[in-house]
């Protein structure tokens, strides 16, 4: 069975033997759920960006490689495993910085391995348990993250955040909105300041609607208001999510949020980074070796068929920038609060 998430907002959601995704490219105009039966469709979900953040997109490839095992169920021996890893390949192509997508597959991966000799419907059933095993453990860690980060915060804070880092990013609950909610479910009065996040448009479409369902006080702000909020004494604390967090504490997540974390270091401000571990890629040295997704230019020059550009101008579109370790004051993870993150620190969480 596939878990309850404890917000208003789901996020992603396995009905009658297939996945249904909150398509966010609406919200917050239209909430409407898309269903998906293959592999193939939820990568294009994926793509497009029907769901994103990193843990959900995770949750969307597990779903996704359950799915696409259980449309063969009725194909066996080496036909089953070519196409099943086809299901992993698109998958896996679909948006390459967000390390939850490859930390998904590969356990669908693992379990797929442990089980290869069941046949193709009894591995098809084993491998959507393990969806929704990945799907009921990113809300539980959701939770975890929430009450350790919840005592960073102080009855009164108002806290700037930067992109979508809540229950619409995740299973349910959220990251640094998972804070947030964990906070004030504690009796403490918080206010989030929201930044548009431009292009996407994430913390005024997504985040101020998300907080507005929870009854959370929360003002939207432009990206290019965060410094002179800061300068005038407006912010106590910023908490923003992750897509990546590299090895030595460098932290990839949407652009625009190293501008914030500078901003925040000027000011004296403490700069949170919520997210889990499976965020967390040892694999990656530095936040310099991460992939950097580069989006179509359309997301630039308008948005939803209003252009605002003048035709054929040049355009850069990375969605996502690097944070050093160095502005990071501290990690916040289901297993504790890493505060100044080095490799050391990153290290010791995996024992």
């Amino acid at each position: 069975m596939a878990p309850e998430t404890p917000s208003k907002v789901e996020t992603l959601r396995w009905r009658a033997g297939r996945l249904e995704l909150l398509d966010q490219r609406l919200l917050p105009a239209v909430c409407e759920y898309r269903p998906y039966e293959d592999a193939a469709g939820v990568a294009e979900g994926i793509r497009s960006m029907v769901v994103r953040g990193a843990p959900a997109i995770g949750c969307a490839a597990a779903y996704g490689i359950a799915l696409e095992a259980a449309r063969l169920h009725k194909t066996a021996g080496s036909a089953f495993d070519d196409a099943l890893e086809g299901g992993f390949r698109v998958l896996a192509a679909s948006r390459p910085t967000a390390v939850n997508l490859s930390w998904a597959l590969e356990r669908m991966r693992t379990r797929w391995r442990a089980t290869h000799s069941e046949g193709p419907e009894r591995l098809a059933s084993l491998l959507l348990t393990e969806a929704q095993d990945i799907h009921a453990e990113d809300i539980r860690t959701n939770r975890a993250i929430g009450g350790h980060g919840a005592r960073l915060l102080n009855d009164g804070h108002r806290v700037l955040t930067h992109c979508n880092a809540g229950a619409l990013a995740t299973a349910g609950y959220g990251t640094a909105l998972g804070v947030i909610r964990s906070a004030v479910s504690e009796g403490k009065r918080i206010s989030v300041l929201a930044g548009e996040t431009r292009p996407y448009l994430q913390g005024a479409r997504l985040t101020a609607w998300e907080l507005m369902q929870d009854g959370i006080p929360v003002t939207l702000i432009t990206d290019s208001m965060s410094g002179f909020l800061m300068s005038r004494g407006a912010v106590d604390a910023v908490i923003v999510g992750a897509d990546r967090v590299a090895a030595n504490g460098d932290v990839v997540n949407k652009i625009g949020t190293y501008m914030v974390a500078v901003l925040a270091h000027r000011h004296g401000i403490p700069f949170y980074v919520a997210c889990p571990r499976s965020t967390i890629d040892l694999a990656t040295a530095c936040g310099a070796d991460a992939p950097i997704e580069e989006r179509d230019a359309s997301e630039v020059t308008g948005f939803r068929g209003v252009a605002w550009a003048p035709p054929g101008v040049t355009v850069r579109n990375p969605a996502f920038d690097v944070t050093p370790a160095a502005l990071v004051t501290a990690l916040i993870t289901e297993r504790s609060v890493l505060r100044a993150p080095s490799a050391a620190t990153i290290a010791a969480l995996f024992p």
